[in-house]
């Protein structure tokens, strides 16, 4: 079984366990020497108190001023090394010749060693020797005689222990501490590994590594942007094609939204906490449809998942489509509204009423063509004009006129507008103003549209006096899902305008009386350097 392929739990026993034994081996080493400086300071210790006891004996004072005084001097002093479990004494006099030492060939010979010199200078002191019986811890005392002058040296020598013999004697300590840290190393081990093992939901860290290479593949092979950002702030996820949205060449994993001041919209946009479902936002001149939804692992919040869906192609298309769905729907009002005159002017032929016939052929034609005219000239966008004269012929149908204002002109869109949102905004607002006036008594039913082009802004109105709404439903209008038009109603249509005049950072007045009628009124900014966003409602 290869490492990588090694058991978590069996990998942090063995790394745990390895810790601990190192440290115990570090600590044992430690307590080791401490205990053999301990036993070197008091062998040293030992040393010159048996020295100074030999030192003030009267006998050795006496015989190491005699010749050949070591024959009486020797036995005694080998009698005292015994008593006191001293290695070796060696007594010296001023010329350094032996007058004891455990060899007696020995005795009577000068004495070299290198670390005795300052014996000689009435000091008293320990050093450590190398000699025969190993490393010894020698201590040096003075002799003096009674007129205080130094007669010689007393030299107190003690082997030093080796290491195992110090390991011999702390034997049954370390087998205790040994079987005590194994039992403990263990179940701590085991118990650390299964609670990783937990955390990590059962899985090796090889499951892991493959998995964080499959997620980051999928992120970045997806055709959406996608980014998380954990509850902290700090990415954790943002593929290839997000940074192709906000135009971004660099990495911004493991970076918090508070810091990407190079990027202010996205740094706003990532530090928003709040949710929600197909909002669509503007970035540079692409048109991408978000969503945000929570992060939660058991019950607890860890962070947000933002999608975003690159939907401007999609938006140039259904430009494009509702332009062709604006005239397929003025062609058939217009087919409608050509049988319904054509029936008219044969029946005042059959009536035999020509010139009647022909005056109605001109009023007719002379009306579609003033309007026509109007708007083709006032208006750029095809598909607004086309819009306008279906509404109108629409409201024909319905027993509804409709009133374009003569001053209307709509000759250039506001920044980061087009004629696909000009087309949401004025049908809504058209067809709702419809609504409004279906089932009312009033015999005049009315809509009034004005699109009013200014330098720095363009107007619009649509206006109708049909039912009017309460307070209450003003107050709801723009939210998404909610109608007035029960069943028949999505509930989309107003919030769809809303998103429209956010984007644009524009404005709408919502004027409405109960039984009167109501006015939507809507400013648009044609830059988006001033922010003039919000809404105003009157009722």
């Amino acid at each position: 079984m290869s490492l990588k392929r090694m058991p978590i739990k069996l990998k942090i026993m063995i790394l745990s366990f390895g810790v601990v034994l190192f440290s115990l081996m570090i600590g044992g080493i430690i307590l080791i020497g401490n205990i053999y400086q301990d036993r070197e300071r008091e062998l040293g210790e030992r040393g010159l108190m048996i020295g100074r006891m030999v030192a003030n004996l009267p006998e050795v004072k006496e015989y190491i001023t005699e010749t050949e005084g070591w024959k009486k001097l020797n036995p005694m002093i080998d009698q005292i090394r015994t008593i006191n479990r001293a290695d070796y004494i060696v007594v010296l006099n001023m010329n350094r010749i032996r007058y004891s030492h455990p060899i007696d060939q020995k005795l009577g010979t000068i004495s070299s060693g290198r670390d005795e010199g300052a014996a000689f200078a009435e000091h008293s002191y320990i050093s450590k020797a190398r000699g025969e019986i190993g490393l010894a811890v020698r201590s040096f005392v003075p002799i003096m005689n009674e007129q205080h002058e130094q007669i010689g040296v007393v030299i107190v020598g003690n082997v030093m222990p080796t290491l195992f013999e110090i390991l011999g004697n702390i034997r049954n300590e370390i087998l205790l501490t040994l079987l005590l840290t194994s039992l403990f190393g263990v179940i701590g081990s085991w118990l650390l590994a299964r609670h990783l093992k937990d955390q990590t939901f059962q899985l090796e860290p090889h499951e892991i590594a493959r998995i964080l290479k499959e997620r980051t593949a999928i992120f970045q092979a997806m055709n959406e942007g996608v980014i998380a950002v954990d509850r902290n702030g700090m990415i954790v996820v943002f593929n290839e094609k997000a940074k192709k949205i906000f135009g971004i060449n660099y990495d911004l994993i493991g970076k918090y939204a508070e810091d990407l001041n190079d990027h202010p919209g996205l740094r706003q946009f990532l530090l928003d906490q709040s949710e929600f479902d197909n909002e669509i936002v503007l970035v540079g001149d692409k048109h991408i449809l978000t969503n945000r939804v929570p992060i939660h692992v058991g019950q607890e919040k860890v962070g947000n998942l933002t999608i975003f869906l690159d939907r401007t192609d999609m938006t140039k298309m259904a430009e494009e489509l509702s332009g062709v769905k604006a005239f397929v729907d003025a062609l058939r009002v217009q087919n409608h509204e050509h049988m319904n005159k054509l029936h008219t002017i044969a029946g005042l032929i059959q009536l035999d009423q020509k010139e009647k016939a022909l005056d109605y052929v001109f009023e007719v034609t002379e009306g579609q063509k003033k309007l026509s005219k109007f708007l083709t000239k006032n208006i750029k966008d095809y598909s607004i004009a086309g819009l306008l004269i279906s509404k109108v012929q629409r409201g024909n149908e319905l027993g509804i006129q409709v009133q374009i204002d003569e001053h209307t002109s709509l000759k250039k869109y506001p920044q980061h507008m087009d004629g696909n949102d000009f087309v949401i905004i004025l049908g809504n607002l058209i067809e709702n103003a419809f609504d409004a006036l279906q089932g009312d008594q009033k015999q005049e039913k009315m809509v009034y549209v004005s699109i009013q082009e200014y330098p720095d802004f363009i107007d619009i109105s649509v206006e109708d006096n049909g039912r009017g709404m309460s307070k209450e439903m003003v107050n709801h209008i723009f939210e998404k899902g909610y109608t007035t038009k029960k069943k028949q109603g999505s509930g989309i249509g107003l919030y769809l305008v809303q998103k429209m005049v956010e984007k644009a950072r524009g404005q709408i007045e919502v004027i409405s009386h109960p039984g009167e009628g109501t006015s939507f009124h809507l400013k648009i900014p044609m830059e988006m350097g001033e922010n003039i966003h919000g809404q105003k409602k009157s009722n």
